[in-house]
C-alpha cells in the first residue's frame, strides 16, 4: 500500500504547487497617444492629430499654436482637387489684391521624411522652397485635398517620384548641370511638354546608374489613395507631420471657393483660432 500513499503525495504537491502560482496577466499594448490641434475657420472646425513620427515639425506646430501664431491667419493659396494652403504671417491685414506666399519665421525646420506617411486626403504637410535639403517652412503648411486615383494614375504618380528623385540624383553633377538648367527653364516658362520630355530624359538616365535605387509606392498607400484620395505626386518630396482627423469636409468647402490667377481666394478663409487639446 506504500506505493499508492507515495503516488497520492505527489499528486497532492503538484496541485499545491500549481495552485501557488500567479495567473499570468495578458500583456496589452496601449495605443499610441498624439497630440491634437484644433483649427477654427470661419468655413468650418478641423481636428488634427500630429505625427510622433515627426518630432520637429510636431514640436514646431504646437509652438506655434500655443503662441497663437496662426490665429487671423488666411488660406491665400486653393487649389480644388490638390490642397488648401496657410501659414503666411503677413496674411493677417492685407488688401484683397495683395500678394501673399513669402512670409514666414526667420527659420526653418529639418525635413523628416517617413515611408509610413504619405499624402492622403487630409494630410497635413509643411511647405518648403526649392533647398536641396527639403527643409520645411517653419510657418506655412498644406492640407491635402487631392483626388481619388486608380491604379493607371498611380502608376504614373509613381514614374513623377522617379523623375524627381533622378533629378536629386543629379543635383552634384556638373556635367548634368545643363539637363537640370533646361528643366528648371521649361517649367519656369510652364512649357510642360518640353518639361515632361526632359523630365523622362533625366530618369532613363538615372535608371543606367548601378547606385540609382528607383522609388516604389508601398503597398499601403494603394488602397487609400484609391478609397478617399489624396495627392500621391508630393510623396517623399515634402515633409507629411500630421493629418485631419474630424472635419475632412472643410477641406471640400475651402478648396471650392473662388480664386484669383494667383489662386487666392476672393473672398478671405481665415483661421481664427487654433489650439492644443487637451
Amino acid at each position: 500500500m506504500k506505493p499508492i500513499r507515495n503516488y497520492c503525495f505527489f499528486i497532492f504537491a503538484a496541485l499545491l504547487i500549481l495552485s501557488c502560482k500567479q495567473p499570468v496577466e495578458p500583456i496589452t499594448l496601449q495605443e499610441e497617444t498624439r497630440e491634437q490641434i484644433e483649427m477654427v475657420t470661419n468655413y468650418g472646425t478641423m481636428v488634427i492629430e500630429l505625427y510622433n513620427e515627426t518630432p520637429l515639425h510636431r514640436d514646431n506646430f504646437i509652438n506655434l499654436a500655443t503662441n497663437r501664431a496662426y490665429d487671423s491667419v488666411l488660406f491665400h493659396r486653393v487649389i480644388n482637387k490638390f490642397m488648401i494652403q496657410s501659414g503666411d504671417p503677413d496674411s493677417k491685414n492685407v488688401a484683397p489684391d495683395a500678394a501673399l506666399g513669402n512670409g514666414d519665421a526667420p527659420y526653418m525646420v529639418d525635413a523628416e521624411m517617413n515611408m509610413k506617411l504619405f499624402h492622403k486626403k487630409g494630410a497635413l504637410a509643411a511647405a518648403r522652397d526649392d533647398n536641396p535639403a527639403k527643409a520645411s517652412s517653419a510657418m506655412q503648411f498644406y492640407i491635402v485635398q487631392g483626388k481619388i486615383h486608380n491604379d493607371s494614375l498611380l502608376d504614373k504618380a509613381e514614374i513623377y517620384t522617379n523623375q524627381n528623385k533622378a533629378r536629386e540624383y543629379y543635383k552634384n553633377s556638373a556635367e548634368k548641370k545643363p539637363l537640370l538648367d533646361s528643366i528648371r527653364g521649361a517649367l519656369d516658362v510652364r512649357n510642360m511638354e518640353r518639361y515632361n520630355q526632359l523630365l523622362d530624359s533625366v530618369l532613363t538616365l538615372a535608371n543606367s546608374e548601378e547606385n540609382f535605387i528607383p522609388y516604389v509606392m508601398p503597398d499601403h498607400y494603394r488602397p487609400v489613395y484609391k478609397s478617399i484620395g489624396g495627392y500621391p505626386r508630393l510623396d517623399q518630396n515634402y515633409t507629411v507631420f500630421g493629418e485631419v482627423v474630424q472635419g475632412l469636409e472643410v477641406i471640400d468647402s475651402i478648396a471650392n471657393v473662388e480664386t484669383n490667377p494667383s489662386d487666392r481666394p476672393l473672398k478671405d478663409v481665415r483661421i481664427k483660432t487654433m489650439r492644443v487639446l487637451k
